[in-house]
């Protein structure tokens, strides 16, 4: 019998009416019942589950295989029996309460075999007010690993596993954690997995559900004493698996945030002597995994919080839990403080005689939100014109200093350049109830390109433009144009501008996929040349020894005149002949006065400037010789085919042979 290529587990417990559909939602599945095995294990169900599984697997015997056991008090022991009994290359373990999108497990199977990968994770949503982590679904991630991506903060086992990987690193649920039992195999599976772990983030895979009944594991298991018997196994399975620095880290991260704010959740229902005792079994708890270099990777609400949990102070620690939940339900944010050049979030205990909590705990310099809008970018001649706002969230503008900042991408050469302060008034009256003052946010600049770099003329390059915006001494920068008007496209607009060192290439676009606006300065990535274009050649119906060249530019402006082609004999001679633009309209026309060639073979090109050059195209072979008189004597001019791969615009110039036309015509 061949073996399945899934073999999805699921632990049953009390789980009607829910059941249903998730047993439907895998039966239905696009990767094919003959790809699946379905393992159910009853964990000593005391409604209709027992009922509804032997239902399902007499209609699909050779599919699903029901289990029937005693109950165990978790999810940990009837899914180590559904890991006795797999047989496929991978694992789903599924929920009874939550269901599969169709596409799932084919997306996900394809995805772990094009890659290579041990681990896949699906996107997951909320059901019935369900709250389920997200930050890891921010993008797909064909191959990533535990410390480079956020699949960390995703510890349930509700994921595609590799048998191979599970049995090779024999890996179980432990059956003695009433709660948190899914966090050490996931984890250990995570830092396991050595062909790397994928993400899908554009396909809804796994939707869980909130039971009206709470009969959710995590909403039926109360209490702290349950959560500080599965965290010190965590810290101790990083301390064990994960050497000191900045992998390890980025694990602890999440236990410090996470857990810990959900413990003091439970450890406000608790009173008096147990919750002192509980808190300190918390602080000690941590205190292995925790050293003054996180902090600057934890948000002030997490130093503060660790600060408080760590010196064991109860009441405080209450009244910054209190303090969080009514910040959650408020629509104005925290003020803050702003001091050389800093600023502090006024949490509870900011500068309290009473509690001596240091100013880092409070700092959210760096995380403080910055506001920016781009109203106008515009390069006319060798200026570009920009204009818009830019302010820092709850920092009223005040002692404005915003400047405007020029980066070399290569080379992180910078200039700062000024701006002109405009008025903003009613500038964040959508936000804080209008709480907070942004009437001064507004700039204007003006980044010449002969004077930009302190004086003189800017090099050539990808010059990356941010905002230095600066309030009350303190400066945040940020790239500019991914908030713009709707008129700004954004799309490039190459021009060739005159300069004090001649005409040069420009263009502004913003970069993908961010959409912030940068200078190119010298072709670095638009070329000018491939903005011109000649559409046909005729000879002119005025003057036989005139042909019209016919083209247009995509480019948004060049200086007048400078456009031309430029003629070239085999004997060294050059004529040059200058276009003429259509006005309002991209399109041009050249009239080369051929009659003014001396005889010979004349090849061509478009220039611009000095420094553009297209080769002209072969003339049509439709084109029929020009003929003409000058001087009396008769004149031609025919294109010629030239010789080799390259193809390219050859035009005869000369005087008719009389003796040889009069002896072609007697023949």
């Amino acid at each position: 019998m061949a073996s399945p290529t899934v073999s999805v587990i699921i632990a049953a417990y009390n789980a009607m009416p829910y059941l249903t559909r998730c047993l439907e939602s895998v039966v239905e599945q696009t990767i094919g019942q003959s790809a699946l095995e379905v393992i159910v294990v009853n964990d000593g169900s005391t409604d209709g589950t027992p009922d509804e599984l032997e239902r399902f697997a007499g209609l699909y015997p050779k599919l699903i295989r029901v289990f029937h056991q005693e109950n165990s008090g978790g999810p940990s022991a009837p899914r180590n029996v559904g890991l006795g009994h797999a047989r496929g290359k991978f694992i789903f373990f599924l929920d009874a309460d939550d269901w599969l999108g169709t596409e799932t497990l084919e997306r996900m199977v394809a995805m772990s075999e094009e890659n290579g990968t041990d681990i896949v994770l699906g996107k997951m949503v909320g059901v019935n007010g369900r709250g389920l982590p997200a930050s890891m679904f921010k993008s797909t991630q064909p191959k990533t690993d535990v410390f480079h991506s956020r699949v960390y903060w995703a510890l349930n086992p509700l994921k595609l596993f590799r048998r191979e990987l599970i049995e090779k690193n024999n890996l179980r649920f432990p059956t003695g954690l009433p709660i948190g039992e899914d966090q050490p195999f996931t984890a250990l599976a995570y830092l396991a997995a050595k062909g790397g772990i994928s993400v899908i983030a554009d396909y809804d895979c796994l939707f869980c559900t909130l039971r009206d009944d709470g009969g959710n594991t995590t909403s039926r298991t109360k209490g702290s004493e349950p959560r500080l018997r599965f965290l010190p196994t965590m810290i101790d399975l990083l301390i064990e698996n994960v050497p000191p620095g900045r992998d390890r880290d980025h694990l602890a991260h999440r236990h410090l945030t996470i857990e810990v704010q959900n413990l003091l959740a439970h450890i406000s229902r608790e009173l008096g002597d147990e919750a002192d005792k509980t808190l300190a079994r918390l602080a000690d708890t941590i205190e292995p995994l925790w050293h003054e270099g996180m902090n600057e990777h934890l948000s002030a609400m997490a130093r503060l919080r660790l600060h408080l949990v760590r010196h064991k102070m109860l009441e405080e620690s209450m009244e910054l839990l209190r303090f969080e939940r009514s910040l959650s339900k408020r629509k104005v944010s925290t003020p803050v403080h702003v001091e050389n050049g800093r600023i502090y979030a006024r949490y509870p205990f900011f500068r309290d005689p009473e509690h001596v909590v240091p100013d880092e705990c409070y700092d959210v310099t760096n995380a403080i939100g910055v506001r920016h809008h781009v109203s106008r970018a515009e390069l006319v001649g060798s200026t570009l014109h920009l204009a818009g706002h830019g302010y820092l969230h709850r920092v009223e503008t005040r002692d404005v200093t915003t400047e405007l900042v020029l980066r070399e991408r290569d080379t992180k050469v910078e200039y700062r350049l000024p701006v002109r302060h405009t008025e903003t008034p009613g500038l964040g009256s959508d936000e804080d109830e209008g709480v907070y003052v942004y009437d001064n946010a507004g700039f204007e600049a003006a980044i010449d390109i002969d004077t930009a770099a302190d004086g003189k003329p800017l090099a050539d390059g990808l010059w990356d433009i941010s905002l230095a915006i600066g309030a009350q001494s303190a400066v945040r920068e940020v790239r500019i144009g991914s908030k713009r008007a709707k008129g700004l496209s954004g799309d490039p607009e190459t021009q060739v501008v005159q300069t004090v060192k001649g005409p040069r290439a420009a263009t502004v676009y913003t970069t993908k996929p961010f959409g912030n606006y940068t200078l190119d300065l010298g072709e670095q990535k638009h070329k000018v040349a491939r903005h011109l274009l000649i559409d046909s050649a005729r000879w002119s119906a005025n003057d036989p020894s005139e042909l019209v060249i016919s083209g247009h530019s995509t480019l948004a402006a060049f200086p007048e005149g400078e456009l031309t082609v430029v003629l070239t004999s085999d004997s060294g001679e050059s004529a040059a002949f200058t276009a003429e633009r259509t006005p309002h309209t991209d399109l041009f026309t050249i009239g080369l006065q051929v009659g003014r060639l001396t005889p010979g073979l004349w090849h061509g090109e478009l220039r611009l400037g000095t420094a553009w050059a297209v080769p002209l195209a072969p003339l049509p072979l439709t084109l029929e010789p020009a003929k003409w008189r000058q001087h009396g004597k008769p004149w031609y001019a025919k294109s010629v085919p030239t010789k080799g791969k390259t193809k390219r615009f050859a035009l005869r110039v000369d005087k008719v042979d009389l003796l040889r036309a009069i002896a072609r015509r007697i023949k």
